[in-house]
């Protein structure tokens, strides 16, 4: 099982993301009711997200210097790679991410035709087909991870993306200058937040309860229950949609 071989240190990132969606959904169920809460149109929620997240990274930050110092290892992929200099690394991972960056905001326009176009809620294409095309980098960098050993990597790249995720809401807020952006967006995200609360809650189980097999020959016990949840989500807000 691949979380029996991650390092338990992820809870803390996971842990992280659960308390920031916490926080997300219950300031959109609150509604017009936290509006007051705001320094000029910047909801107070949207401010203690990043806050939170910087306490977060500082405590993944010092629970990752803890484990190295108490259990040092060499970094098997280091001398694969040893022949690349720094600069040639941090050009290529810019000019990766530029891209990156470029191809989200493009993909935002095209989102915004295709609920015009077959006139969708916009709350049901930004949930399913943005957030799976943009979360296609990190399927990539994930599969490339696994597949040369580093499971950590993997599992990180992860929840890392989903703390970072929530930090978004932040940045969005800055730029919606009608209101605070949690009072204004619709009540499906509710369900949203819950969903991925309950998955990362099932990963942190995981990572907890470590078994020596997987349970159903190719895969581990979390898998079905994760797909199950993915899929019961996208069935809802697509009914949602329609409705």
């Amino acid at each position: 099982p691949m979380l029996s071989g991650a390092s338990r240190s992820h809870s803390v990132a996971a842990g992280i993301g659960i308390l920031l969606m916490a926080l997300t959904a219950g300031t959109i169920f609150a509604g017009e009711g936290f509006s007051r809460l705001a320094l000029g149109w910047v909801g107070i929620p949207s401010i203690i997200i990043v806050i939170l997240y910087l306490l977060g990274a500082r405590q993944m930050f010092l629970s990752q210097q803890k484990q190295q110092s108490a259990e040092p290892e060499d970094d098997p992929h280091t001398a694969e790679h040893s022949g690349m200099s720094y600069r040639a690394v941090y050009t290529r991972f810019a000019l990766v991410a530029l891209a990156i960056i470029g191809a989200g905001i493009w993909l935002s326009f095209v989102g915004d035709e295709l609920a015009d176009t077959y006139s969708w809620d916009v709350s049901f294409v930004g949930s399913l087909f943005l957030a799976i095309s943009t979360s296609l980098p990190e399927l990539a960098v994930t599969i490339a991870a696994v597949r040369i050993g580093a499971i950590d990597m993997a599992i990180g790249d992860i929840l890392g993306a989903s703390m970072l995720n929530m930090v978004a809401v932040t940045w969005s807020d800055i730029f919606y200058t009608e209101a605070p952006i949690l009072t204004a967006v619709s009540r499906v995200h509710i369900t949203t937040a819950i969903l991925a609360s309950v998955m990362s809650l099932i990963v942190i189980l995981g990572l907890r309860f470590r078994q020596q097999r997987k349970t159903f020959v190719f895969i581990s016990w979390y898998g079905p229950l994760l797909i199950g949840l993915y899929i019961f989500g996208a069935y809802y807000l697509f009914a949602s949609a329609i409705g």
